[in-house]
Formats: C-alpha cells, structure tokens, sequence
C-alpha cells in the first residue's frame, strides 16, 4: 500500500485539530460535519493489510460525541447568558426616575432646593467640614460638620449661599475635608443623583445615564432611594 494510503489512515483527530487551527478565528472554523467527513475518509481510504484497529474507532468515536456534547453545552450556556443579560437590563430599567447614591463630587441643585449625599470618614477627625462651589470654582457655602468617628456620615444642603440667600439650579461641586494630625485630608464623597435612563452595552455592562451628572457603571451604584 502506498504512502497516500499510509497518511489517510492518520489519526483523524489529529487532521480535524490541524486544520481547525489552522482556520483559528474565521467564521468558517471546522465543526462536527467535517469531523465526520475526515472520519469516513480515513475508513474509506485505510490500508486493507492492516484495517484501523476497533478500539481506536470506538475511541475516536466517543470523543466526537464528548466534542459535540461540549459545542451544545456552549450553546446552551450562550442561551443562559443572555436571558441573564435580559432580565438584568429588564430590572434595570424599573430604575428610571429614581435616586441612586454614587461617588461623585458634584451636586444638582434641583427644584427640591438641596443636595444630599454622604462622606466617607476614614478615621476619627476633630474637624469635618464641607465646601460647596459654583460652576465658576466661588466658594458658595462652607458648612463646619464638627468631629466625627470613622464611618459613613451623611450630608445636606439646603440650597442656600452662607447668608441666606437661595442659589439657582444647576450643578455644585461637593468637597469634603477632614482635619487629622497630618493636616487637612480631603475624603471621598457619595452624592444623590436621579436616573434619567440605562444603557445596556454590547459587552453586557449596564451604565446609569444620571441628571446633570454623566453616565457611570451599575456596579458603582451603592444606594436605591
């Protein structure tokens, strides 16, 4: 029997893996079909003086079924994650129109008259303190919180300048210090915001489109009012 004979008796898993990966990233990889392809051709073409042995069929055979066992499970785990996908930008959507608390520094003063939020103190200070500033970077307001323990405290203001006075809508930049020992430590604030609408990505991150404020992650969101 010749050499032709010879190379179409190979392992034809060995040929399937080869030329799927040599197809490695184009829509027209190999699939079961042509596995089975490659598999008839080698019975086809073996040699009759030394017929492919029982057990390596029975063995080939079982690992095209374990192969295409694992190409419907793909599917169905594919199937899964997007219903997931679904249902999460579905519950996402209910919430439109209403108050979220996410990290930011900035403020809308809005028909409600205040803007509220929350620091995160990251050791007892002697002094807490919170500036707010217009859009041009004037101090409006300086609010002394007085000592605090470690922790989240929450904030309020009213929407009124330090005489009085009410100040338009619009958005406010929130900074919040702490006096420590080291000298004056800015800390991270939270503030209320309302959700405008969602977003759903092709990666599947759902983002929260938030009045006057910008869009930012589901994940960062650490309060539903």
């Amino acid at each position: 029997m010749s050499a032709v004979n010879s190379a179409a008796a190979s392992d034809v898993l060995s040929q399937y893996r080869a030329q799927a990966e040599s197809r490695s990233g184009k829509s027209n990889e190999l699939g079961k079909d042509a596995f089975m392809e490659l598999m008839l051709a080698q019975l086809k073409n073996q040699n009759p003086l030394e017929p492919q042995d029982n057990g390596d069929f029975i063995a080939q055979l079982a690992q095209f079924s374990s192969l295409e066992e694992m190409q419907n499970l793909s599917s169905r785990v594919d199937d899964v994650v997007g219903q997931f996908r679904s249902s999460q930008a579905l519950q996402a959507s209910a919430m439109v129109g209403k108050t979220v608390l996410a990290p930011s520094q900035v403020g809308i003063l809005g028909d409600e008259g205040e803007v509220t939020g929350t620091i995160q103190v990251p050791a007892s200070t002697g002094g807490l303190s919170l500036s707010v500033m217009n859009q041009s970077g004037e101090l409006v307001r300086q609010i002394d919180m007085g000592g605090s323990q470690a922790g989240v405290v929450s904030f309020k203001w009213d929407g009124q300048d330090g005489n009085g006075n009410d100040l338009p809508p619009g958005p406010y930049t929130i900074v919040a210090k702490g006096s420590y020992p080291s000298g004056m430590e800015q800390l991270p604030t939270m503030v209320s915001a309302n959700v405008d609408s969602v977003s759903l990505g092709k990666n599947g991150f759902i983002t929260l489109n938030l009045a006057g404020m910008g869009s930012i992650p589901l994940s960062e969101v650490r309060q539903i009012n």
